[in-house]
Parts: structure tokens; C-alpha cells; sequence
């Protein structure tokens, strides 16, 4: 090996030293596909009780008092979408980090948490808000708008790709706006199908090679 490509070599080994210690990079694809999935189930089961509250409109005595148990029941149904999807990221990012033995909890990962969660938190609250006025119409795009945000915000500390999910989220949040009435369609596309569109693609590209090669 000449000089030259030894010098070659060094660059590239603190380029990937300096990249590992300012971006936290061990965010698995199967976390994108698996949260993909969890939104999807939840979608359907969304789609199916709201089909059977319409269904029953005209034998239901108190209308308002089965809605509000719709609302209710869709809400915890979220909350559960959102824990199931967080363990599974939580689970793949620990599998990956002990695959590249990197640190699961360091500064990185951090300030990556830290820009996620500002406006993951405020979005949180103005969507509980909009639940104290009985304002659901824009819930939808409210959370794929601030979720989007979230991705942006904390895509500086972790792999570059995942600030295109956030745009994508923002600009879908933005469309779904002016067909209020099809929120549900855009939340299962947004949170479901393009975190599987993602996910799949970063497992491509980061671990699937790799596994090929084992």
C-alpha cells in the first residue's frame, strides 16, 4: 500500500470517527418498518369501529354518548400505537447498536431525543387542545405536521435521510388540510406506509448489504 492510499485511509477513519461522534447513526430501518406496521394495524381498527359507529346511527337511542366512547376508544388506540411503536424502536435500535458495538445512550443520542421531543410535546399539546374544544377535524394533519417537524428538527444529530420523512410528513400534514374528511387515509399513509417506504429503504442501504455479506 502506497503512502498516498494509506493517508486515504486515516482521512476516511476519522471522517467515520467524526461522523459517528456528531450523528447518532444507530437508528435501525426495521424501527421504521415495524412502527409502519403498528400504524397500519391501528388504521384498520380505526376504519372498522368508525364503519360500525355509522352503521349503528339509526338504532343507537344516544348518539352523542356513543361518539364520545368512539373518541375515547380512538384516542387510547393512538396511545397504544404510539407505546407498541416506540418499544419496537427501542428494541432494533439496541439490536443495531450492539451489532456495531456503539453506545445505545450517549450525548448524541441525547440532543437527538431533546430536538424530538420540542416539537413532539408542543404538537402533543395542541392537539389536546383541539380535544378540549371537540375539534378533531385537524387532528390528523396536526400530528403528521408537527411529527414531520419533529424529524426535521432532530435529523441534524442522527442519519440525514430521515429529514426527507420529515418533509414528506409535513407536506402530507399540509395536503390533508383541504380533505379534513379523509384524515384517517392520510394518518395510515403518513405514519404507516411511508414509515415502511423509509424503513426499508435504510435497511437497504445501512444494514442489508451487511447482512448479505455475513
Amino acid at each position: 500500500m502506497s503512502v498516498k492510499d494509506q493517508h486515504l485511509d486515516t482521512l476516511e477513519d476519522i471522517r467515520r470517527m467524526m461522523k459517528r461522534s456528531s450523528r447518532f447513526i444507530s437508528l435501525s430501518g426495521l424501527s421504521g418498518i415495524a412502527a409502519g406496521v403498528w400504524a397500519l394495524i391501528g388504521s384498520y381498527l380505526a376504519f372498522t369501529w368508525i364503519g360500525k359507529y355509522r352503521n349503528n346511527l339509526d338504532n343507537v337511542r344516544n348518539n352523542d354518548l356513543d361518539l364520545h366512547q368512539l373518541q375515547v376508544d380512538l384516542l387510547l388506540l393512538a396511545i397504544a400505537i404510539l407505546i407498541v411503536a416506540v418499544i419496537s424502536a427501542l428494541y432494533f435500535t439496541w439490536r443495531k447498536a450492539g451489532k456495531d458495538r456503539l453506545p445505545l445512550w450517549d450525548h448524541t443520542a441525547k440532543m437527538l431525543i431533546l430536538n424530538i421531543a420540542i416539537p413532539l410535546v408542543a404538537g402533543g399539546l395542541f392537539i389536546l387542545a383541539m380535544l378540549q374544544y371537540d375539534e378533531w377535524r385537524f387532528i390528523a394533519p396536526a400530528s403528521l405536521i408537527f411529527y414531520g417537524l419533529a424529524l426535521v428538527n432532530g435529523g441534524k444529530y442522527t442519519l440525514s435521510e430521515i429529514r426527507y420523512l420529515g418533509i414528506s410528513e409535513i407536506v402530507l400534514g399540509l395536503v390533508c388540510t383541504q380533505f379534513i374528511h379523509y384524515g384517517l387515509y392520510f394518518w395510515a399513509i403518513g405514519f404507516g406506509i411511508l414509515h415502511i417506504i423509509y424503513g426499508f429503504a435504510m435497511w437497504r442501504k445501512y444494514e442489508g448489504s451487511r447482512v448479505a455479506e455475513d
